[in-house]
């Protein structure tokens, strides 16, 4: 029989051994190898069998044992040790601590999943395990984050094989009682509780986890309380579960519900409020819609846009996606229907939640409301995630700011990466000699490793991915029905001595995982190439309704399943974490295909190079950025070529070619000492240049110093004197708007411009603006200047802002601005005219502009 309830009764500990529930609960373990070494020596068995797990060690291990545990003096003085240990690492003052005042009081940081570890499976893939990152490397940094999520009762699926190959789904529930969890309580010992109105009348309640993640709080909200009618429990039953209307349930508890668990954890426990808030990616874009509610139910007077002015000056926005189809698109009547009627809050119209998510541009459908598009909308601050996404979003976007050129789109990039304690193996981390891997210093340590140690340590790694393959390729065909009688040949699939490439990732179409069987006998002849073969891991998980990634997943492993290259190429199911740290460091090469520039950033290859692996991929994401010909390969993309499968045709050649002919021979060719010269010297330069880059404390630096200080100090100043800066805004943004209409550009001239132009001389430029209602003090006009192209289009362009010199009849102003022209070549410039006040971060972003007819603000001009 099944139960019809699951729960974990938890062991009561030795009280001399009551510090080992304080380790386990707190989440630095999991990049910890010390304290895991502590559990693990409580029964290896028992720690190997638990997925390595302390809460569910500690739940499973014999009273005898512990016993015997308590009575070992050694072991509760190592257990003392580490508790004291964990207790420092909390409490020292750290990176964040030497910031100045500008630093933010607080952050609240929203994602839909974190990727933490295997033992909290909340997460599916890039999107979760960045999250995590980011909440690790706040901890080590000392980043004051609070962390607001969802806790699902049956995560992300498990995923099998079928016998035929597809790709099937399992849903084991998450116990929170087994969980390193603890539930959020009030004084009074009852559970903290918060509330969402849906339409009807009807309310959903969440209950709030707590994952302590280092010195980071990661509060995660459960619909499955007492409370809520049948559906409503449902709301957190999977992550990405559900059709359109289930998944805004779930987006309104991550972000109305968040914000309300964070002011109940604030007040519980005397945090800080944030001054900060950030969204990671559209999911939690509501938040902004409750922070709006909040101003204006505690401050008597404000009006919607007032309290808009003052969410959006303390709010960041993430996009990670490169493409529209990733971008939650839910319908207005929907919204509607939960933004209005009954369940409309005071003072916060559905008309008014409907513009900030309408798709009102070229281009846009006006039906659907867009969960980006508000989320930019809410946020003074955003960003991609790499240089190439940030240049991609700024086009995708570009509608926001119409008649602006897609450079001046007010969206920033911070790259991607990742934390090296999780993703480093503790064989590349012990090379460093205890020096940091939070900077260059580390790195290079671990890059002058001689030669033949560096080398053995990756053929070392290299054994425990064969290993783990062989064993996780056999329970995966015994799940697909073989028996032990025909699973023999398992003990041999792969090499330790064979170049090894990986592969694991999402399986969208976009990242083509079967780009490499575009010419199946051409991929043959390389795994079974007699002097020089090469070995492939792959990996990964289609989304359960995409069928056509199911596809890909069975092509795949049927090509694989042939029983004369099983032993060169294998598919393994169920990529996680805990797959991820064996085969990162395990591979010699890294592989990545996508179709450029679909891939946003990428952080596989990241954690692949930290343990010395060489990247092997298109130009896209952060290899784009980072690749300099000696740290990888780079693979050849069909620019232009419109036909997807002549597309697909040449850059599988171009794959095929660079393994045969670059890769292949740069690992098997050896010295007098059997060392791989030219492969060595790559993979040392790949540690030394690439290690330093592609760190989340490298990345995390960047978001505090360029987005959350900036965004806090933003929120101070438009708080300050009552909000007095945030009245005056929106107040000026209502007169602009109103008078906008009226600007013009009557007439543009320049001295300086003859026949001949020289370099080093310079110009000035004149402009003649009718301001209308408007004032001098409401408007910038600038004067954009620099090379242009064969169209005239200003590429790399620079603006000076123009002095207003003279008024004329009719609030008619000249404008002056002088510019040296220190390039020589094709050169022109224009006039435009932007908004101007203290409460912008940028002149764009509004999305307003005047500029005069191009043929009046050009010059044809050229320099020698």
């Amino acid at each position: 029989m099944r139960a019809i309830r699951r729960f974990t009764v938890r062991t009561v500990l030795p009280e001399n051994l009551q510090a080992l529930e304080d380790l386990a609960i707190n989440l630095r373990w999991s990049w910890h190898p010390q304290t895991r070494d502590l559990f693990a020596a409580i029964d290896p068995v028992l720690w190997a069998e638990s997925g390595h797990d302390p809460v569910r060690l500690l739940g499973e291990v014999s009273a005898d044992r512990l016993a015997e545990l308590a009575a070992d003096q050694g072991f509760v003085d190592w257990v003392g040790r580490a508790r004291a240990d964990l207790a420092e690492y909390l409490e020292q003052p750290r990176w964040f601590q030497s910031l100045g005042d500008d630093a933010p009081a607080g952050i609240a940081y929203f994602s839909p999943e974190y990727g933490i570890t295997s033992a909290l499976p909340q997460y599916s893939g890039g999107l979760g395990i960045l999250a995590g990152d980011h909440l690790k490397t706040a901890s080590d940094l000392g980043v004051p984050i609070i962390a607001l999520g969802l806790f699902y009762r049956a995560g992300y699926f498990r995923q099998t094989l079928s016998r035929d190959g597809w790709q099937q789904e399992h849903y084991p529930v998450s116990d929170p009682d087994g969980s390193p969890v603890s539930l959020l309580r009030e004084a009074d010992g009852t559970p903290a509780k918060v509330a969402v109105g849906l339409p009807g009348g009807r309310f959903l309640a969440a209950r709030i986890w707590v994952a302590q993640v280092g010195r980071v709080p990661l509060l995660m909200l459960d619909s499955d309380v007492e409370e809520n009618g049948p559906a409503e429990r449902e709301v957190t039953d999977r992550l990405y579960g559900g059709g359109g209307e289930h998944r805004l349930q779930q987006e309104m508890l991550l972000g109305i519900g968040g914000v309300r668990a964070l002011r109940a954890y604030c007040r519980i426990t005397g945090r800080p409020e944030p001054e900060v808030f950030h969204t990671n990616e559209g999911h939690a874009g509501f938040l902004g819609l409750e922070r709006i509610r909040e101003l204006m139910s505690v401050n008597s007077g404000m009006t919607f846009d007032q309290a808009l002015e003052v969410s959006r000056a303390g709010t960041v926005f993430t996009t990670h996606t490169p493409v529209p189809a990733g971008i939650d698109r839910f319908p207005r009547d929907l919204i509607s229907q939960y933004f209005g009627g009954d369940n409309a809050s005071a003072g916060v119209p559905v008309d008014r939640v409907l513009e900030l998510g309408t798709e009102d541009f070229e281009g846009g459908d006006p039906a659907v409301f867009n969960m980006a598009v508000m989320g930019l909308r809410l946020a003074q601050r955003a960003n991609g995630v790499s240089l190439l996404h940030g240049e991609v979003s700024r086009g995708m976007f570009s509608g926001l700011w119409s008649g602006f050129d897609n450079e001046d789109v007010p969206i920033t990039s911070v790259t991607n990466g990742v934390h090296a304690p999780t993703w480093t193996a503790r064989q590349v981390v012990d090379l460093a000699h205890g020096a940091s891997l939070d900077d260059a210093e580390g790195w290079a340590v671990i890059a002058d490793t001689p030669d033949e140690q560096l080398w053995q340590v990756k053929r070392a790694l290299r054994e425990e991915l064969v290993a783990m393959t062989r064993w996780r390729l056999r329970e995966s065909w015994t799940n697909r029905g073989a028996s032990d009688a025909e699973l023999g040949w398992t003990d041999s699939v792969l090499d330790p001595d064979v170049l090894t490439i990986g592969f694991a990732r999402r399986v969208p179409s976009y990242k083509r995982l079967t780009l490499m069987l575009r010419d199946p006998e051409r991929l043959r002849a390389l795994l079974t190439d007699p002097e020089r073969p090469v070995q492939l891991v792959v990996a990964g998980k289609a989304h359960p309704a995409d069928d056509g990634g199911k596809r890909l997943i069975q092509q795949l492993v049927h090509f694989a399943d042939s029983e004369d290259i099983r032993h060169r190429i294998v598919f393994l199911p169920d990529y996680d974490i805990s797959m991820a740290t064996t085969l990162y460091p395990g591979c010699d090469v890294w592989l990545n295909n996508p179709i450029r520039p679909l891939e946003a950033s990428g952080t596989s290859g990241m954690k692949a190079a930290l343990n010395g692996a060489l990247n092997l991929s298109i130009l896209d994401g952060w290899w784009d950025e980072w690749f300099d010909g000696e740290n990888g390969w780079a693979i050849p993309t069909a620019d232009g070529v419109e036909d997807p499968d002549r597309r697909d045709d040449l850059e599988a050649e171009a794959l095929y070619s660079l393994i045969e002919n670059s890769v292949a021979p740069a690992f098997y060719t050896r010295d007098e000492n059997g060392l791989p010269q030219r492969w060595l010297a790559m993979l040392k330069h790949t540690l030394r240049t690439l290690g330093p880059k592609v760190l989340a404390s490298r990345m995390l630096r960047e978001y505090v110093t360029r987005l959350y200080a900036p965004a806090a100090v933003a929120s101070r100043e438009i708080e300050a004197a009552n909000y007095a800066l945030a009245r005056d805004l929106s107040d000026w943004k209502g007169r602009l708007r109103a008078g906008w209409d009226g600007l013009r550009i009557d007439h543009v001239e320049a001295d300086g411009v003859g026949d001949a132009v020289m370099q080093g001389s310079g110009i000035t430029v004149r402009a003649y603006a009718s301001l209308g209602s408007l004032s001098p003090d409401d408007v910038e006009v600038q004067v954009v200047f620099g090379r242009v192209d064969a169209d005239d289009r200003i590429v790399q362009h620079q603006e000076a802002a123009m002095e207003a010199v003279e008024q004329y009849d009719g609030n008619r102003w000249l404008y002056r601005a002088s510019i040296d022209l220190d390039r020589n070549g094709p050169f022109g410039y224009t006039v435009r005219i932007l908004p101007a006040h203290a409460g912008l971060v940028s002149a764009q972003e509004l999305g307003l502009q005047v500029v005069p007819p191009l043929a009046e603000g050009m010059s044809d001009g050229v320099l020698r």
